[in-house]
């Protein structure tokens, strides 16, 4: 029997072409965010963190509950706002734990893995918004008015379209570097071979000012593309130092953690997580793991590691840059995990994500939590 979710990726239509996802449990293909389904009595399943000694209790804290598949949290000044990837809304997180909607971002098209995704603001007070419409991904800008309580949204203007879009593999999530610039990252659309094709956005990591333009120092004049070879990124972050990482949705072997350098390729479709290098050039990742155990969405660098959400993980695992082989598990039992993000004070928030059609909603999901984990 089809699935609700499989019915509303199998209407996507790009360019002419039905892509069609057929979710079957044990399925090893198609899109990235499969087989999420928690335990059956995950609803009274506590929020948990594992340390060296075993796994004790986080004292998580629900800041925001009841919202519909949460992608992406950005801040103006101390102000939360989320993006919900079907309706297409940006939401305000209020003091009592409350939303109320800024603005609606049109013509989102949430079929399958699409919808509004990455959200981020800037020091201007705009807000940029990555969503999938029917002509493709494409990228936003919206002038923020009015104060917290009643912010909204001004008119669009567009910074970049012409993405590749899908019924899977629409990457999504956007950061404003330590430089200033603006970055995407991009899915193949689940089209491989564009993820090679340095002519085309999919498959990328972009890089370009907040207008839209090509920087002056990007690896190849006048193209967007900072990195190339990438199947599914759905979480970019910098250290301290400015190196740059990014999680990646593997196929069916390897999900990978990449350090990203300017004008690398790291390999999709030719490789699945390591290369061994072959003489092909290719970028390896730092640290890379089982797609049922992982499945990273968004990341957040700190102190030395990683964090990265997990969707078919259910879990937020610490990576040390460092000593990557010594990655672990440090939060779980809140269900599929899409962002991790540290707010204006310095304390890390997760989103879950289970109402999205794939995972065991519980009671109060989807919500936003504040956490405490073991090393800070």
């Amino acid at each position: 029997m089809t699935t609700a979710p499989a019915a509303r990726a199998c209407a996507r239509v790009r360019a002419g072409a039905v892509v069609c996802l057929v979710l079957l449990a044990g399925c090893s293909g198609g899109g990235d965010e499969r087989d999420g389904g928690g335990p059956a009595d995950a609803s009274s399943a506590p929020v948990r963190g594992s340390s060296d000694e075993g796994s004790v209790p986080a004292g998580g804290q629900d800041l925001a509950t009841g919202l519909e598949a949460p992608w992406s949290v950005a801040f103006l000044g101390d102000t939360a706002l989320v993006s919900t990837r079907d309706a297409g809304e940006v939401r305000e997180l209020l003091g009592d734990g409350s939303t109320r909607v800024v603005g609606t971002v049109e013509g989102v098209d949430a079929a399958g893995e699409g919808g509004l995704l990455g959200i981020v603001v800037d020091d201007q007070r705009r807000l940029f918004a990555y969503s999938t419409s029917a002509e493709g991904n494409r990228i936003e800008r919206y002038e923020l008015s009015g104060e917290p309580g009643s912010l909204a949204l001004g008119e669009p203007e567009v910074v970049l379209e012409g993405i590749p879009a899908g019924g899977i593999h629409n990457g999504g999530r956007l950061a404003l570097g330590p430089d200033g610039m603006l970055y995407a990252s991009t899915g193949d659309g689940g089209e491989s071979s564009v993820a090679q094709d340095p002519r085309s956005l999919g498959g990328k990591i972009l890089r370009m000012t907040p207008d839209g333009r090509v920087p002056d120092d990007n690896p190849t004049p006048g193209s967007l593309v900072w990195s190339m070879g990438h199947r599914n990124v759905q979480g970019i972050g910098w250290a301290e130092d400015g190196t740059m990482y990014a999680s990646e949705f593997g196929q069916s072997t390897w999900d990978e953690l990449n350090r990203i350098e300017p004008g690398a390729n790291y390999g999709w479709p030719e490789v699945e997580g390591r290369s061994g290098d072959g003489g092909e050039g290719f970028t390896d990742p730092i640290a890379q793991f089982e797609p049922a155990e992982a499945s990273p969405s968004g990341i957040l660098v700190r102190d030395g590691r990683v964090l990265m959400a997990g969707l078919r993980g259910e879990s937020l695992r610490a990576v040390p840059v460092d000593s990557p082989g010594e990655a672990r598990v440090v939060l779980e039992g809140l269900g599929r995990l899409r962002e991790v993000v540290a707010a204006p004070d310095g304390a890390v928030w997760v989103v879950t994500n289970n109402t999205d059609g794939r995972g065991s909603p519980r009671d109060g999901d989807d919500r936003i939590v504040r956490v405490d984990l073991p090393g800070g």
